[in-house]
């Protein structure tokens, strides 16, 4: 048995890729890698029990040498005594289609075809010939592009087919079963062009792998060349770091469970809600990796989440005021909400979200008043021995402190006006527009309307859930005070 033989055998058993009796479907090129693989499989199926399958793509990309490619695998298939399944996917048309780059609409189309062909054959497993220079550059590309754990980890030597990002809707519950498995993933180049050369194997070579103008291929022969000057090993640090951060990622997912199944709130279909309170409450960390992981459950063949994005979707989460809103992703945003933190479709009015008036109402000035939309606001009296401590200590933005003697004994509550202008509270009486303001608390459009705005005696004396009125602010001096409270 040939060195690379007895490691392949090890790393299978070492990481259990394959169960006795296992249907493997080979995707297989005609490259050296996927050669390579594909023989030594056929070596390994009597002991292992197990029963191969060859198929090949053809992209549609090369002419006559994709062509040429295909013949080729299907008579090494037969001569091999091998069942085969080939496929032809005009790959350009496809990008076009989908306004993806041409390298990852042959990732798509390539990995959609093998799930099919596992389906229809019955096998649990898809077999690739992924090797440790591809790994090294996987990581690479991942650091290049902005990424955290996840992509660092690289590619993994078992996965779920239905777990890889950015592919198309697999379409079926069986999907789950099919595992992704890259036998040669700790194997270096060299070694299998040596096995190829060693076992007298003839691969097809694919010149587009040449071609610097794919970012990959950019990668392999532009940019590792210059970093090995600066260390020779850096393929071997670039897989010890996707071994690492592999484990630290299983760290991360299982406390990103636990977190989210203590703070998640019950919401509507196609968004997950979160408890404001517990969610702020989370180390950093945490609230990046939820709010990921809400995305992540939310866009399933979202590949890329951007950096940025999720950065200023945790700033608005952890600061932002009732209807503070931050885009996320494929069309996704994050939206602070009275007592929860919602993520969903962005550019939705949320029913319930923020309080929303059609009209003016007045209060009753004690007690209730109900404003629609699952809405109530009540009003107390308070002497300044019952203000105490609590004004200063309110944290609630839906709970106002108000001077009766300025305010007035009628309140009245009615939607924001073209014009209205107000002095808001800590500003020393500096006037500005509420719209204006509400902007710059990130409002969002839609619910900027019917926002509720406290009137008083002297006008604007609330704008609800954002700022009190200079005026209607309490005082060393004040004699009597509103307390005014929004509850569902």
């Amino acid at each position: 048995m040939s060195s690379l033989l007895r490691q392949v055998v090890a790393d299978v058993r070492r990481l259990s890729l394959f169960r006795p009796g296992d249907g493997v479907v080979v995707g297989v090129s005609g490259g050296p890698d996927s050669l390579c693989l594909l023989h030594a499989l056929m070596q390994l199926a009597p002991a292992l029990d197990l029963r191969l399958h060859v198929a090949h793509l053809n992209h549609g990309l090369r002419g006559r040498d994709a062509d040429a490619d295909a013949e080729y695998v299907r008579d090494l298939a037969r001569s091999w005594q091998l069942p085969f399944a080939g496929e032809r996917v005009d790959v350009s048309a496809f990008a076009e289609e989908h306004r993806l780059s041409l390298e990852e609409a042959a990732r798509q189309a390539r990995y959609s075809f093998l799930w099919r062909t596992a389906v229809e054959r019955g096998a649990r497993c898809v077999a690739v010939g992924h090797h440790a220079g591809d790994q090294a550059e996987t990581v690479l590309m991942h650091f290049l592009r902005g990424s955290g754990v996840a992509g660092l980890r690289g590619m993994r030597p078992s996965t779920p087919l239905a777990d890889l990002r950015g592919l198309p809707d697999l379409g079926a519950p069986v999907a789950a079963d099919v595992y992704l498995v890259r036998p040669l993933l700790y194997r270096r180049r060299a070694d299998i062009e040596a096995y190829c050369l060693e076992q007298g194997l003839a691969p097809r070579f694919d010149h587009s792998n040449e071609d610097t103008t794919f970012y990959r291929n950019r990668l392999r022969h532009e940019l590792l060349p210059i970093l090995r000057t600066y260390n020779p090993r850096i393929d071997d640090v670039l897989a010890h770091t996707a071994e690492v951060m592999g484990g630290d990622y299983d760290i991360v997912a299982q406390v990103t469970s636990a977190a989210m199944s203590a703070i998640e709130a019950a919401g509507s279909p196609g968004e997950v809600r979160f408890h404001l309170r517990s969610w702020r409450a989370l180390p950093l960390g945490l609230q990046r990796s939820t709010v990921r992981e809400a995305v992540m459950r939310l866009r399933s063949g979202l590949r890329n989440i951007n950096w940025e994005h999720v950065e200023h979707a945790v700033r608005v989460g952890c600061c932002g005021e009732t209807g503070a809103s931050a885009t996320i992703a494929a069309g996704l945003a994050l939206t602070v909400d009275y007592d929860t933190l919602r993520i969903g479709a962005e550019g939705r009015a949320q029913p319930g979200l923020v309080p929303q008036l059609d009209a003016a109402v007045e209060l009753a000035a004690p007690g209730a008043t109900a404003i629609g939309g699952g809405w109530q606001v009540d009003v107390t009296g308070c002497a300044p021995a019952e203000i105490g401590d609590h004004y200063a200590a309110n944290d609630d933005p839906w709970t106002a402190y108000l001077d009766a003697r300025a305010t007035g004994e009628r309140l009245l509550l009615r939607p924001r006006q073209e014009g209205d202008r107000f002095q808001p509270h800590g500003l020393h009486g500096h006037s500005t527009r509420v719209n204006e303001f509400m902007i710059n608390r990130k409002v969002p459009l839609a619910a900027r309307r019917g926002w509720p705005i406290l009137i008083g005696a002297q006008g604007i004396a609330w704008v609800c859930g954002l700022r009190i009125d200079e005026r209607a602010a309490i005082r060393p001096d004040t004699q009597s005070a509103w307390l005014v409270r929004f509850r569902r």
